[in-house]
């Protein structure tokens, strides 16, 4: 389930349902769980299918691992694969799921022989 489906339900602005859950829990039998842990967060790819962003950062971290060291890929680079794979990302959310999965810049991916 999505934040946005939350709000389309509801009639209330997107913004207002991620403020509503912003920092808030439930305690559960499994222990207390952050309320955005129960909502997956998404895009539209070129077909209009809901992509999660888990899948995207999956999907980055996968291109990075298989990169070649020595010509690692740029966020630019990334994103215009994602393009061409019909999902539509700009460099820089791309640097910034890269940044969230706490995986360094090209330059610092770079090894130097």
């Amino acid at each position: 389930m999505m934040l946005k489906d939350i709000a389309e339900d509801i009639g209330m602005h997107l913004s207002t349902i991620s403020r509503v859950v912003n920092r808030k829990y439930a305690h559960t039998p499994q222990g207390v769980i952050e309320l955005r842990k129960f909502f997956s967060e998404g895009m539209l790819n070129e077909d209009g299918e809901e992509v999660s962003t888990r899948i995207l950062k999956t999907k980055i971290k996968k291109m990075i691992e298989d990169e070649d060291t020595k010509k690692p890929l740029t966020d630019d680079e990334i994103a215009k694969i994602l393009t061409k794979e019909g999902v539509k990302l700009s460099r820089r959310t791309v640097a910034k799921y890269r940044d969230q999965m706490q995986i360094p810049g090209s330059r610092e991916r770079r090894t130097i022989l």
